[in-house]
């Protein structure tokens, strides 16, 4: 075994019942299956052991990142120095609050917690059937499709803050925008949200999410590896279509590549790169740019 750095020995020696593992490749945990090691991986089973980790880090004076379902995450090809938390399997509960809101905890996929109310009759989350990240970071980045919003139905948001505290953020408090939450400000850990959503024909609303998925899967390249939509709606237009109408459906940077099913996706054709993403980003930002007037933002989360 190689030897452990450092700060993996205090890492190990303060948090033994934790599980952790050690140069951990990045790749197996994003959906653009790309990403060098992480010096120290951390699995937390529950809320009590996410706060232990927290502490430690704190400790440790280094500043954890944390990796949800890993579906919007382009990871460094370097690798990451200090803690990853991963919190993919972790925080898994779900349940009704009274007649019209459920709570769900942060692990839980989007794609389970719209099943999960569909089956109680209750509408509000059919948008969130097949968006592959989990509810924890839907919540902070405020995910959405086809028109839905996270910040539409979320109405209370369990944090933990980066030295283990927890508390309740309102609504209000979470200063939802587009694509984003306060939390990217400020800084915290999504633990579960409160979902205020309406009763309805569980029929209706089966028959919606099929739909979406139709749509879905007819439309997007679910058989490759990326990281959902590359690029935010700029204002005055779409991104897929400024990018196709600039001619650069299929255009490619190494091992990276525009969808030729989707425009509006980049793709990991095999063996690409951060470094090949983020130039074809970069460069397909510039010639929409060009070519519109228009300047595309990143959407995925570049680490």
């Amino acid at each position: 075994m190689t030897q452990l750095t450092l700060f993996q020995q205090k890492m190990g020696a303060l948090l033994p019942q934790i599980r952790l593992r050690y140069q951990e490749p990045m790749s197996k945990h994003t959906s653009f299956r790309i990403g060098g090691p992480a010096e120290v991986m951390a699995f937390p089973r529950n809320v009590e052991e996410l706060g232990q980790i927290l502490k430690v880090s704190k400790e440790l004076d280094v500043k954890p990142i944390i990796l949800g379902a890993g579906t919007n995450v382009l990871a460094p090809d370097e690798g990451i120095a200090g803690v990853v938390i991963c919190l993919k399997g972790c925080l898994e509960g779900m349940e009704r609050l009274g007649e019209e809101a459920i709570y769900v905890s942060a692990g839980v996929t989007m794609t389970r917690a719209a099943v999960f109310a569909a089956d109680l009759g209750l509408s509000g989350l059919e948008f969130a059937h097949g968006i592959p990240g989990s509810v924890g970071g839907g919540v902070y980045m405020n995910a959405g499709a086809y028109g839905g919003e996270i910040c539409q139905v979320c109405e209370a948001v369990d944090v933990m803050d980066l030295d283990g505290t927890l508390r309740r953020c309102s609504r209000e408090e979470m200063g939802f925008s587009y694509r984003h939450s306060g939390l990217e400000d400020r800084g915290g850990i999504v633990t579960g949200a409160v979902f205020a959503l309406e009763k309805k024909d569980p029929r209706q609303i089966r028959d919606r999410m099929r739909e979406l998925l139709a749509k879905r899967s007819a439309s997007q390249p679910l058989d490759m590896p990326s990281a959902g939509s590359a690029f935010k709606r700029p204002a005055g237009g779409y991104a897929a279509a400024l990018i196709e109408q600039a001619g650069l459906k299929g255009f490619s940077v190494g091992g990276a590549a525009i969808s030729q099913k989707h425009a509006g996706f980049a793709v990991n054709l095999g063996g690409a790169t951060a470094a090949d993403v983020k130039e074809l980003l970069r460069q397909v930002s510039d010639r929409v740019y060009a070519a519109s007037g228009i300047r595309l933002e990143p959407e995925v989360r570049i680490w």
